[in-house]
């Protein structure tokens, strides 16, 4: 087995960036089998958590995309050895990772649009004997952190962000971090919760962490961060349903499995009731705390048929789209999905909680009104959330917004209605970069778009 050091490609691995796509047209009912690759919730938390070990780990089967890059990358700039070996996985190879301690100082961390980076990468930052400064994409800096700033401070860390609460800040590590109590309102994101947890064990005194705030979005990637830290001998008490506690210690290394990407199936699946016919998605598993997850109840309630056999979940249409009024609070990653097929369903479609993905890589609400009404539809913001109602649409282009969301959905819509051209494709390498390969490999033509 030869061993090489992972070398990431910032700038993702799709082509022909600036060229439209022209999203198929389905010519029938649907009859695929799709695999999808790693979890990026899964494998950037893993792989932070291998850096703070205290040992070396696998993870088999992670994902391999722009998001997974800036993670390694920040990583190794910290000192962590991160190779690629050949594994069993159809997406690529495993990671071996091994810690170190302390990070080494590095000038400068570029997240790029990668919220997990951002937010995952900066309490290490407070572990490093020096300067770091951490900065992103032009088009992610608008992303929040004032959280995240406000509660390493309250735990020790200096930082330094020219008061914008907001990147490029600079933390002045000192190589250590205290810890201890901190009350924070991660109504923006989970991530700021998840954040904090990943690092903690590393902290003098451990952390008791606190949300207070009008909500707390996407519970489900809290219970995901929960569950790979007791993977790794970590116990995080819960003394409420807002409240954790992360005592000081150690980390196991671990031989970690990566399960698919349950959030980037979600257009496949989709893709059976827009088209007709039935759709499987291998691998997937019988319990999960990815959001995607949820999928297997929310496409039932808007008319397909689901079911696990075999370790897959195959999704068929049903008679027709039914629109809904649904909280999608714990999985607001899958909305602009569910936008897409309640925009041709037969009745109109409001769905809740989910102000907080207004702040992802785009204003998902502003651009899917925006899309859908260019196209001829008809949708409305709401304080949080969005109601569409189903209108006759006509091609157009669909703008992507460099958010890998927004283009599946573009993508989506495409398979029934004619003419749509999706303006950048290529962004979906943030957390699938053979996307237009498996979107074309499911319609069962493997040349035409998928070359795009």
């Amino acid at each position: 087995m030869t061993d090489h050091r992972y070398s990431p490609d910032p700038q993702g691995s799709t082509p022909n960036a600036s060229a439209a796509w022209s999203a198929p047209l389905a010519s029938g009912p649907l009859n695929a089998t799709v695999s999808v690759p790693g979890s990026k919730s899964l494998t950037n938390r893993e792989l932070v958590l291998a850096s703070l070990a205290d040992g070396p780990s696998r993870l088999r089967s992670p994902l391999h995309s722009d998001d997974s890059a800036r993670m390694i990358e920040a990583l190794a700039s910290l000192g962590v050895q991160i190779a690629a070996e050949p594994g069993d996985g159809e997406f690529g190879d495993d990671l071996v990772v091994t810690p170190i301690a302390p990070f080494r100082a590095v000038p400068e961390i570029d997240c790029g649009q990668a919220g997990t980076v951002m937010r995952f990468v900066a309490p290490l930052a407070g572990l490093v004997d020096g300067d770091v400064t951490l900065t992103a994409h032009p088009s992610a800096l608008h992303r929040p952190m004032a959280a995240m700033i406000r509660a390493l401070r309250e735990v020790g860390v200096d930082i330094d962000d020219g008061g914008r609460w907001a990147l490029p800040f600079t933390v002045r590590g000192r190589g250590q971090v205290r810890g201890g109590e901190v009350t924070i309102d991660a109504s923006a994101s989970s991530q700021f919760v998840s954040g904090l947890l990943l690092a903690a064990t590393r902290f003098d005194v451990g952390l008791h962490l606190i949300h207070d705030g009008p909500r707390l979005p996407s519970m489900p990637h809290i219970d995901m961060t929960i569950e790979a830290l007791a993977r790794r001998g970590v116990a995080v008490e819960r003394p409420s349903a807002t409240e954790w506690v992360v005592p000081a210690g150690a980390i196991r290394g671990k031989d970690v499995h990566v399960e698919p990407d349950l959030s980037n199936a979600a257009p496949f699946l989709a893709a059976a009731m827009v088209a007709g016919g039935r759709v499987s998605v291998t691998g997937w598993p019988a319990r999960s705390t990815q959001p995607g997850a949820l999928l297997a109840d929310i496409l039932p309630l808007m008319g397909a048929r689901a079911h696990r056999r075999g370790g897959a979940l195959h999704l068929s249409a049903g008679d027709g789209i039914v629109g809904v009024d649904l909280d999608m609070s714990a999985a607001g990653e899958l909305a602009p999905t569910i936008v897409g097929l309640a925009a041709l369903a037969d009745a109109p479609t409001t769905l809740h909680g989910i102000g907080h993905i207004r702040r992802h890589e785009t204003d998902r609400l502003a651009a899917l009104v925006s899309n859908l009404r260019a196209l001829g539809g008809e949708a409305e913001e709401m304080e949080d959330g969005i109601r569409i109602v189903p209108r006759p649409l006509h091609g157009g282009v669909w703008k992507a917004h460099h958010d890998h969301r927004m283009a599946t959905t573009g993508a989506l819509l495409g398979l029934a209605v004619p003419g749509i051209e999706v303006d950048d494709i290529s962004t979906t390498a943030k957390t699938m970069p053979d996307f237009p390969q498996l979107w074309a490999r499911m319609l069962g033509d493997q040349s035409g778009n998928a070359a795009a």
